[in-house]
């Protein structure tokens, strides 16, 4: 079929009361793409030969787009997330404005970016990109808020997000548009997604508030996903959101949100 989206779901959330190997069996087994987080901590021989499908990983262990010793730091772990990519035939590697640490915050909390930090996180964007184009992968950068998850993190918003990877304009370099992210930083969805449609490399859902799946919240994701089918996006969406209680009735209604955009 052509047309469509296709939905992925992330083991790190779902199926919290198995080991990591069978929750992404459960993902897979349904017919959906898987996404990692950190895969320093996993077995990723084991991951290769589960047969399933991987969707996007964290592209960096360490560092940052702007501090020298950072930016050093995040092209070293970027080249050795790339290899474990080609391991698993994934496409996408998540990247942010800095590190994150434990419960998501930043490694080094920046309050004010300077215009200096926007031209150097440009250059390293495009470094990275550079580095993808060569493995046959993309780079995603991925929107965050700051007012409840990621305070203090840099470059943080969909807009700063877009105006990033508008920026370098390289074909390795997409955003990836995590709408719960924006709904709390920003709104006006389905309006975001229009504009950076051009530059998306993979969509991320949850509802507002608690980021459990669609139906739990604000968020009308049955229209979102009609906008996507209208303005033609035929990309990944994601479900990186936690179970409000049973992790199958989440994917159900994950899907039930998406159906009307589905391949």
């Amino acid at each position: 079929m052509t047309g469509g989206v296709d939905l992925a779901a992330c083991a790190e959330m779902l199926y919290l009361d198995l080991p990591m190997l069978e929750r992404i069996r459960r993902i897979s087994d349904r017919g959906l793409l898987v996404e990692i987080w950190d895969w320093s901590n996993k077995d990723i021989d084991a991951l290769a030969s589960s047969g399933a499908e991987f969707s996007s990983m964290t592209g960096y262990l360490t560092g940052n787009l702007t501090e020298p010793d950072g930016i050093a730091e995040i092209l070293a772990s970027a080249a050795r997330s790339l290899d474990v990519a080609d391991r698993l035939a994934c496409p996408r590697l998540n990247l942010h404005g800095t590190g994150l640490g434990e419960g998501g915050l930043p490694l080094r909390p920046v309050q004010v970016v300077t215009p200096t930090m926007w031209l150097t996180a440009a250059d390293t964007l495009r470094t990275l990109a550079e580095l993808g184009e060569k493995a046959g992968r993309t780079f995603v950068l991925e929107n965050l808020n700051v007012a409840v998850d990621h305070p203090g993190t840099p470059f943080a918003s969909a807009a700063d997000t877009l105006s990033l990877v508008r920026a370098v304009d390289h074909p390795h370099l997409r955003m990836n548009l995590d709408l719960y992210h924006a709904q709390i930083g920003e709104g006006n969805l389905i309006e975001s997604v229009t504009e950076a449609l051009p530059y998306i490399g993979e969509i991320q859902v949850a509802d507002v508030p608690g980021r459990c799946e669609p139906g739990t919240g604000e968020v009308n994701y049955a229209a979102v996903a009609s906008a996507l089918k209208r303005i033609g996006y035929t990309g990944v969406v994601g479900l990186e959101a936690w179970a409000s209680a049973d992790s199958d009735d989440a994917l159900d209604a994950f899907e039930t949100a998406f159906a009307a955009a589905r391949r």
